[in-house]
Formats: C-alpha cells, sequence, structure tokens
C-alpha cells in the first residue's frame, strides 16, 4: 500500500511539473500570458518612444523597454530576433529586407527632422546655403568667417575660427538622412561619399548616438554636427535655416516638419521626405520606423506576444500617442500615413492567420 502510495504521489507530482512547465505557444494558458516587449534601435526618437512606452505602461498595459543603440544596432538586434521589434530612421532597401530571416514590415510612428546644430561664440541665427551646407561637412569651408558663409549671413559676427565637424561614429538613420539629403544637393557628395548609416567622413570629429553628438556640440567651440531636433532643442543649441528646394531658408518646426510630408507616400510607406518641393518646407524632414516581422510565430514567441505587440503598435497610431509627439519637438503622422500604417498591421500574422481582426 506505501509503495503504491509512492508511486502515485511521484505520477501527480511528474503531472503537475509537465503542467507548469507547458510553454506550448500554441497553448490556452499560453494565451493568457503575462508579456513585456523588448524594442531597440534608432536614438533620433528616443524621447518620443520614451514617452510614449512610459504612459503606455502607466495607463494598465503592458510593459515596454526600449534601448537607443542607433538604427543599425536595432536592426541587428532584430535579425538576431532577441528583441520583439526593431527601430530604424532609414527604411530597409528591397535589398536589405532580402537578407532578413524572414519578411519585414515598417510602421511609422512620428515624423521628425535632422537639424544642423552650431556652437559659435556671439551667434544664434545662423543661415546656411545648400551649396555651403553641403561645402562644410565635405571639409572645403574651414573657418566661420569664410567669405561664403558671411555673404548670406551678413549681420552675424562670425569669427576666425576653425570649423569642427561632428558626425555620428556608430550606425545610424540619422547619419542615413542627412547624408541622403546631401546627396540630393550636391553631386560632390554623392559622387564621393554617398548615403548610408555609415560614412567615411572627410572631417570632423566621431561621437556616439544623438545624445552623444548634442553634448559634443554643446561642449565644443567652433562645432557644427548634426542631430534629431529633439535634442537640439532640450540643450538648447543654435540650428541653422537650411536652404529648401524653392530657395527658402527654413528652421525646423511641427509646422514646416509637416509640410514635408505632402508628398505622395507609398502603401509601404517607405519614402525618404528629404528635400521636399513643398515651399515651406524643412529639407531634412523624415518618417521613423518600428520594424517587425510579418509573421510572428517564430522562435517560440506565443501568439499572445505578437496580440500584446500588434495591439501597442495600433495604439502608437492612435489619436491620444499622436498627440504626444509635440510635447518633445516631433510632428505627428499624416493621416495617410497612418491609414496606410494600420492596414500594414493587419497584414502581420501568427501562423499564417492575421493577429487581429
Amino acid at each position: 500500500m506505501r509503495k503504491l502510495f509512492i508511486i502515485s504521489a511521484i505520477t501527480i507530482l511528474a503531472f503537475a511539473i509537465v503542467s507548469c512547465g507547458n510553454t506550448n505557444p500554441k497553448s490556452k494558458k499560453a494565451s493568457k500570458e503575462t508579456v513585456s516587449l523588448t524594442g531597440a534601435g534608432a536614438t533620433f526618437p528616443l524621447p518620443f518612444y520614451n514617452l510614449a512606452f512610459k504612459t503606455y505602461t502607466k495607463a494598465g498595459n503592458e510593459l515596454v523597454t526600449y534601448g537607443g543603440i542607433g538604427s543599425g544596432g536595432g536592426i541587428r538586434s532584430l535579425t538576431n530576433r532577441i528583441v520583439d521589434f526593431g527601430a530604424t530612421d532609414a527604411y530597409l532597401s528591397d535589398k536589405k529586407m532580402a537578407k532578413m530571416p524572414m519578411p519585414i514590415v515598417h510602421i511609422p510612428t512620428c515624423m521628425g527632422a535632422v537639424v544642423v546644430a552650431f556652437n559659435v561664440n556671439g551667434v544664434k541665427d545662423l543661415k546656411l546655403s545648400q551649396e555651403v551646407l553641403a561645402d562644410i561637412f565635405l571639409g572645403k569651408i574651414k573657418k566661420w568667417n569664410d567669405s561664403r558663409i558671411k555673404k548670406i549671413n551678413p549681420n552675424a559676427s562670425l569669427p576666425n575660427m576653425d570649423i569642427t565637424v561632428v558626425y555620428r561614429s556608430d550606425g545610424s538613420g540619422t547619419t542615413y538622412v542627412f547624408s541622403n539629403y546631401l546627396s540630393k544637393i550636391s553631386s560632390e557628395w554623392s559622387n564621393k561619399i554617398g548615403f548610408a548609416k555609415s560614412l567615411q567622413w572627410p572631417t570632423g570629429i566621431a561621437a556616439k548616438g544623438n545624445p552623444g553628438v548634442a553634448g559634443t556640440i554643446a561642449q565644443t567651440k567652433g562645432s557644427i554636427g548634426y542631430i534629431g531636433s529633439e535634442y537640439a532643442f532640450s540643450l538648447n543649441i543654435p540650428v541653422a535655416a537650411l536652404q529648401n528646394k524653392s530657395g527658402r531658408y527654413i528652421k525646423a518646426s511641427l509646422e514646416s516638419i509637416s509640410k514635408a510630408a505632402s508628398a505622395k507616400i507609398p502603401e509601404d510607406t517607405r519614402v525618404m521626405l528629404t528635400d521636399s518641393e513643398a515651399v515651406d518646407a524643412y529639407p531634412i524632414a523624415c518618417f521613423t520606423w518600428i520594424i517587425l516581422y510579418k509573421e510572428q510565430s517564430y522562435k517560440s514567441r506565443s501568439l499572445a506576444r505578437a496580440k500584446t505587440l500588434v495591439k501597442m503598435l495600433n495604439w502608437m497610431l492612435d489619436d491620444k500617442a499622436q498627440s504626444m509627439t509635440s510635447k518633445v519637438h516631433y510632428a505627428p503622422l499624416p493621416n495617410t500615413a497612418r491609414e496606410y500604417a494600420k492596414n500594414i498591421l493587419k497584414q502581420v500574422t501568427y501562423d499564417g492567420k492575421s493577429v487581429i481582426k
């Protein structure tokens, strides 16, 4: 009798262990699991993501953790499937998408701008033409009192001081956007340097991330560099008014950034908004995207995790989240982009079936 009791106890214990350890993603229990999401990538939208994800979790939703490691790092993290989503300011080309382990989709989350910040004693307002901007970053204009800068800034007290260019050391969507613009306005830049997330810069010093570049500019007299607009605004660093395609000198603002999106947007939302033809558009505006795998049943992921991810991204596209963009100096998505993004989320699947109805 005692032997039978022991055997029965062992059987019950074994059953309990198997039941508790059942993590089959397709089980009923797994569909009710508590999920937290992780993402990594672009530093450009970091202030907005920090605010949005904190608000989302505080409202009683799932925890979302995001690491600003640069667009290149975010794409690698998603490629290695160690995060739920990546984030990038540079959409993936068809060639790069084909190299991913599985098909991915792009979800735009807000609009921002890459601004040209500078630190020159006594100078708060600065205009830069397309030619002058390109030649500064090519290293051809070396002094702040260069005649070409003085010509378009006759009232500025420009010193006889070396120009120190500051650029990103890490793979960066911000670099991609900025160099894409330079490639459009300067044939020399296009032929010699080109555009990519990482470049061989002809001049200057490197810093990591948008915060690193912003901090370096703030601490370095005579410096100039490119950063996400939020970092310049938060550190009160002066930014240049840039000559746009219509010849007007425009500073980044919510209005001028939004006007860059007046162009036609493809349904997959992969488009560069730089050098917009809109008369009053700021010339280096852009979308920033969250990227994820279209098919979510990989690496033992549960249906609950897939549903949580899609739910969070739908929330990012809703009015409440989009209304928060201006609080941290970004612009909300145009309605067309939001509509396309919601349609893309309907195409996200789990075992071939749409995650949301």
